[in-house]
């Protein structure tokens, strides 16, 4: 007897309908999986087979041959080990009944199985989800570990279930199972943050700095001797980053899914990101690789922050590889089985000492290195790559005054209060642009949005020259003063932002010139 079972296969974060064919017939005992299925998928056939049997099923002297149709895609996952058994239960008639075909015909099934029967936890559930909504799927049967995370999906049933006996039982119609309640998604839930603006004595033009990147989603690099307080500073930008909204929050919670960062008891990310690997980290854990394909740190960075700390200390050739997803904030991850695209739209924080004492320009300590060793040591960041910063900020020692003063400084709650503001008008700026912030304004869009005055333009026209500044560069200044203005709450950029803009570019003469 042949039985047809829905399920759903993902491709990066898409995914795409699976017909599981399963055709039963007396003969030589033989178990066969088709339809380029990997090594997990074939392993499937004995989780399935024992977990059959310890539910008190004997499959006798049987020749079972499953199709997974479409056949010239490659399957990976233990995901499809419940639609297989379903299938195989469905042919022999241990599922039987209108009901029982009714369910199967309008459901799509995902789940992995375990020896005794237990339907076991996956990763990706989200996208799923989100997937079989799109495809008119009316209801989606899933392991019960998954159903807080699926919940958050309106518009399609979701029906949890522990084990196979439970679902054998609910599809012949034997017990009634209802359709788990929608999560509703709170934005106003309160994102705790340990670390605050307000621990930072001091560094008033660096707080700045990072208020005006988080403020237009710029990417940053703080500069300056150890002890200065770079690494502090940039692990609390999360705290004054504006707050996602709930299509964000369902983008970035759908990769960590996949990876299975989330949890039954934090099914969303509602906080955005902050991702700091080690300087050891591999190209395919920064990128994302695999033999299939995986998001890598960039990707899990996506609308929050990656930070490289020490910046100098990571390989060359990986840092280079950041060149391409910085500007078009994807990344393509080829291989031989698949081509997939994650998203990275992400705002690079990094942290680098002067030289390789660490002391070159500061007014604490002699810097012991030479000219020629600063060159070497600066020639690990390349120049295409810099251009992609937009700002540059110098981190100086800090007085003894400032660690004397016993107020703090500005809490980070208030501090958020103008980037929310500022986000706010380039949301509604940019509503038909399909975008969200400044730093992602396109040469095209510089022009339509970015527009200056005479004496704006003849300030630009100088420090162009003088510092020798790239095409990318000048963009990058008119993008910085585009938020500064927006911080400011006013439509029109004036001398002083494009001004204050032109500081944060001074390091490329300082340093690289």
């Amino acid at each position: 007897m042949l039985s047809i079972i829905k399920s759903i296969a993902l491709e990066g974060l898409d995914g795409y309908l699976v017909s599981i064919q399963v055709d039963i017939s007396k003969g030589m005992p033989h178990f066969e999986i088709v339809g380029l299925p990997d090594t997990s998928v074939k392993e499937s056939k004995e989780r399935v087979k024992t977990a059959i049997k310890n539910i008190g099923v004997e499959l006798l002297s049987r020749k079972i041959i499953i199709n997974l149709a479409p056949a010239n895609k490659r399957k990976e996952g233990s995901n499809f080990d419940l639609p297989i058994a379903v299938g195989i239960l469905n042919a022999i008639q241990i599922i039987a009944g209108d009901k029982a075909q009714k369910i199967l015909t309008e459901s799509i099934f995902v789940g992995e199985l375990s020896l005794n029967g237990n339907i076991e936890k996956i990763n990706g559930i989200l996208p799923i989800c989100i997937e079989a909504k799109k495809l008119g799927i009316k209801r989606i049967i899933i392991p019960s570990k998954n159903a807080k995370e699926a919940s958050i999906i309106k518009g399609i049933e979701i029906i949890s279930v522990e084990n196979l006996e439970e679902l054998i039982n609910y599809l012949n119609n034997e017990i009634e199972i209802s359709p788990e309640k929608n999560l509703k998604y709170k934005k106003e839930q309160d994102l705790n943050y340990n670390l605050d603006f307000s621990d930072v004595k001091g560094q008033e033009n660096v707080k700045r700095a990072l208020e005006i990147s988080a403020a237009g989603g710029h990417n940053c690099i703080l500069i300056g001797s150890p002890g200065t307080g770079k690494t502090m500073l940039a692990k609390r930008l999360p705290s004054i980053l504006p707050d996602m909204t709930i299509e964000e929050t369902l983008e970035v919670s759908k990769i960590y899914s996949i990876v299975g960062l989330t949890s039954q008891e934090k099914p969303l990310i509602i906080k955005r990101p902050f991702r700091s690997p080690h300087h050891t980290v591999t190209m395919a854990s920064l990128i994302g690789g695999g033999k299939t394909p995986k998001p890598g740190e960039i990707s899990l960075a996506h609308l929050g922050i990656l930070f490289l700390d020490e910046l100098t200390e990571f390989k060359k050739d990986t840092l280079e590889l950041l060149r391409g997803p910085l500007e078009d904030k994807n990344v393509r991850i080829s291989r031989l089985n698949a081509s997939i695209t994650y998203p990275c739209n992400f705002m690079f924080i990094s942290s680098m000492n002067p030289c390789p004492c660490g002391y070159y320009g500061s007014s604490e300590k002699q810097c012991t290195c030479n000219q020629d060793q600063i060159r070497k040591y600066l020639s690990k960041i390349s120049g295409p790559l810099l251009d992609r910063i937009d700002i540059h900020i110098e981190v100086s020692n800090i007085k003894y005054n400032d660690l004397e003063k016993k107020e703090k400084g500005e809490k980070s709650v208030a501090i958020k209060q103008r980037v929310n503001k500022a986000r706010k008008i380039q949301e509604l700026r940019y509503k038909n642009e399909n975008m969200y912030s400044n730093a992602e304004l396109t040469p095209n869009l510089i022009e339509k949005y970015c527009k200056i005055n005479k004496t704006s333009k003849l300030l630009l026209e100088q420090a162009f020259n003088k510092l020798g500044l790239s095409a990318r560069a000048y963009g990058r200044i008119l993008k910085v003063a585009r938020t500064i203005a927006d911080l400011e709450e006013t439509q029109e950029i004036k001398e002083n932002h494009i001004a204050e803009a032109i500081q944060y570019r001074s390091l490329d003469r300082k340093y690289w010139n």
